[in-house]
């Protein structure tokens, strides 16, 4: 009997959809208690063929969107409960049986698992610190707000009932804050499994890529603040650090035109500004300190490109972002 159902939307992922369906292949729980349905989402390379080639459930449709695919899956899925995870994700052998222990509460809706890197680069290595300073974050939280769904876990019935993942989300971003601030409103219960683990094979790997990648978070993630207000000043999963560094690096640009009518703000307010960013970023680089040296001393540097890369796409969002849900 099906009592799990893993859930995979797929675009162009010949590159990594193997590795993925090989980790789900050898999941520690019974296989007969669980199923892996994979929705290519319009895919134009081999990764149907590669597909194919697993004992899984293989559903196309026209490329409409990862979140569009992923609700497609949900519709097809036997289990009470569905996890989700993505086509550039090797779960651990123990990931299905660690994502569904929590369902053990009655009260518990959705479960969060953990991201891991393997990479070596060194933005790689920055992007993975990151999460690491979420989880702390998070596994402070009896109840969280944040479900991703590299690694996201769902009582289908309750999926079903918030109406899944908003389609109108054109692409991989935000459209899992959207869902989780809507069940975090409704009063749901969610919660981490730090030991849900999950490797990425795809963490931004040079600085272009990371500031590129930052950039349009910033404007989804304010394309869903403008639906829950309230979240912009505070989640569960955002450290407040950041949103001061943002704050920093505006209020220095906004500055920057009145210093030639006040050019003492030259000596005085930018080394006060940059004092400031500093002290914010001590945080971030005691926690680098403890596994990467290297990505702790370079941490100012990457957190200035995370704030200026967010920043600016949230201004993009506040202009010119869409407003309406489902």
């Amino acid at each position: 009997m099906i009592l799990y159902s893993v859930i995979i939307p797929a675009y162009n992922a010949e590159d990594t959809i193997r590795n993925c369906l090989d980790a789900l292949e050898k999941q520690t729980i019974p296989k007969e208690d669980y199923e892996v349905i994979v929705v290519d989402d319009g895919s134009t390379d081999r990764t149907p063929e590669i597909i194919k080639r697993f004992p899984v459930k293989y559903l196309r449709q026209k490329n409409k969107g990862p979140a569009s695919a992923r609700n497609s899956g949900a519709g097809e899925a036997k289990g009470e409960i569905i996890l989700f995870t993505d086509a550039d994700c090797v779960p651990q052998e123990s990931w299905i049986k660690e994502m569904i222990m929590p369902f053990k509460d009655p009260a518990v809706i959705a479960v969060k698992g953990a991201y891991k890197t393997k990479q070596r680069s060194l933005t790689a290595r920055f992007a993975q610190t990151e999460f690491e300073e979420r989880f702390k974050m998070l596994e402070k939280a009896d109840s969280i707000d944040m479900v991703d769904t590299y690694s996201a876990a769902f009582r289908k019935q309750a999926f079903l009932s918030f109406g899944g993942f908003d389609p109108s989300f054109p692409v991989a971003n935000n459209e899992d804050t959207e869902l989780s601030y809507k069940m975090s409103r409704a009063g749901c219960k969610m919660v981490f499994n730090p030991a849900a683990i999950v490797f990425h094979l795809k963490h931004p790997d040079t600085i272009k890529k990371y500031a590129k990648l930052k950039f349009w978070r910033g404007y989804w993630r304010v394309v869903v603040y403008k639906r829950y207000p309230d979240k912009m000043f505070k989640d569960s999963y955002t450290p407040q650090t950041l949103k001061l560094q943002i704050f920093t690096l505006f209020l220095l640009l906004t500055c920057l035109p009145f210093i030639w009518l006040q050019p003492r703000l030259m000596f005085y307010f930018f080394p006060a500004a940059i004092l400031l960013f500093m002290l914010s970023a001590m945080p971030f680089t005691r926690l680098a300190a403890k596994n990467d040296l290297t990505v702790a001393v370079l941490s100012p540097f990457f957190l200035f490109v995370r704030a200026a890369s967010l920043g600016l796409g949230a201004v993009l969002g506040m202009l010119t972002g869409q407003t309406g849900g489902k």
